[in-house]
């Protein structure tokens, strides 16, 4: 099985970052946007169909929303590119106004790796100028944060 971790540090704060991750239906508007066009939550917000910027979606199983780690974890459930595929991504405080953001993915085929990479970077990418960005929005709204 292919393991992928990816860790970025955005400087925002965790409280900021996290508030966005476990927000798990807006991804296209709140992390990723542009990347991530669509997310249509289904079954009580256990599941969410994730539409990316390339018009390819995918269906994925919330395992699980945790506050006190700061942790979502989910699995693609349906696709055809993957035989198996589970990831959770984690917010982790580095200080007051920065956190460190880790996405780990476990996924079968091993050939999916580079492609798997790929999209994982891009969306780091975008993700961390919209949270920064959104930071900077909120401290110039409220000086005293």
């Amino acid at each position: 099985m292919a393991f992928i971790q990816r860790e970025i540090v955005v400087h925002a704060r965790a409280e900021t970052v996290w508030d966005a991750l476990r927000d798990i239906g807006a991804i296209h508007t709140r992390l990723a946007p542009g990347f991530v066009t669509d997310v249509q939550l289904e079954e009580g917000g256990e599941a969410r169909v994730v539409t990316f910027g390339s018009g390819f979606s995918v269906r994925e199983l919330i395992i699980d929303v945790s506050d006190a780690a700061r942790r979502v974890a989910w699995t693609v459930v349906g696709s055809p590119l993957f035989t198996h595929h589970s990831a959770s991504a984690q917010v982790f405080p580095v200080g007051p106004h920065s956190c460190r953001f880790v996405w780990t993915a476990d996924f079968l085929p091993h050939a999916m790796a580079p492609s798997a990479i790929a999209t994982m970077d891009q969306f780091l990418a975008v993700m961390k100028v919209t949270l920064e960005r959104t930071e900077r929005e909120n401290n110039s709204a409220h000086p005293s944060v």
